[in-house]
C-alpha cells in the first residue's frame, strides 16, 4: 500500500468554498440569496428568534410562584427508622437502603410513629415531634450541617 493509494474516509467532506465564481456553485449571493436581512453583511440573529412570529417564551402562559431560596427535603418519618432496624442511622445508610435518593437534596426527619428502640439518628432537620420521641425512647438527634 502507497500513500498516494489511501483514500479518504466518505464521512470527511470538504467545506463548500463560497464566493468562488459562477462556476463553482457558490458564486454572487454565496447561497445567501438575493435579498433581505440574512443577505446582507454583519447579519445574525439570535439563537430563540422566530422572525417576527410571537416567541416560543412569550407564548407559554406563566402561572404561579416559584421560590428560588426554597429547601427541598427527603422526608424520612419516625415509623420508617422503627422498622429500619440499626442502632445508628445516617443519611448515606438511608440511600444506601432506598428509603431516600442519592442526590444532594438534605434529609428531614418527621415525627410520624412512634420509636420503642434507643436509635441515634443523623439528619439536617428535624422536626420537634420527632426530636421528643427520639430522645423519650433514649436516643439522640444530631443536626448535620450541610454547606
Amino acid at each position: 500500500m502507497e500513500n498516494y493509494s489511501i483514500k479518504k474516509p466518505d464521512c470527511i467532506k470538504k467545506k463548500k468554498r463560497v464566493g468562488t465564481g459562477p462556476s463553482a456553485g457558490g458564486g454572487k449571493t454565496c447561497g445567501r440569496g438575493m435579498n433581505g436581512q440574512m443577505s446582507r453583511s454583519g447579519s445574525k440573529r439570535r439563537a430563540w428568534f422566530e422572525g417576527g412570529q410571537m416567541p416560543l417564551q412569550r407564548r407559554v402562559p406563566k402561572r404561579g410562584f416559584n421560590n428560588v431560596f426554597k429547601k427541598d427535603f427527603y422526608i424520612v418519618n419516625i415509623s420508617d427508622l422503627e422498622a429500619f432496624g440499626a442502632a445508628e442511622v445516617t443519611p448515606s445508610l438511608l440511600a444506601e437502603k432506598g428509603l431516600i435518593g442519592k442526590s444532594c437534596k438534605s434529609v428531614k426527619i418527621l415525627g410520624n410513629g412512634d420509636l420503642t428502640k434507643a436509635i441515634k439518628v443523623s439528619a439536617d432537620a428535624f422536626s420537634q415531634s420527632a426530636v421528643e420521641k427520639i430522645k423519650n425512647a433514649g436516643g439522640e438527634a444530631i443536626v448535620i450541617n450541610k454547606k
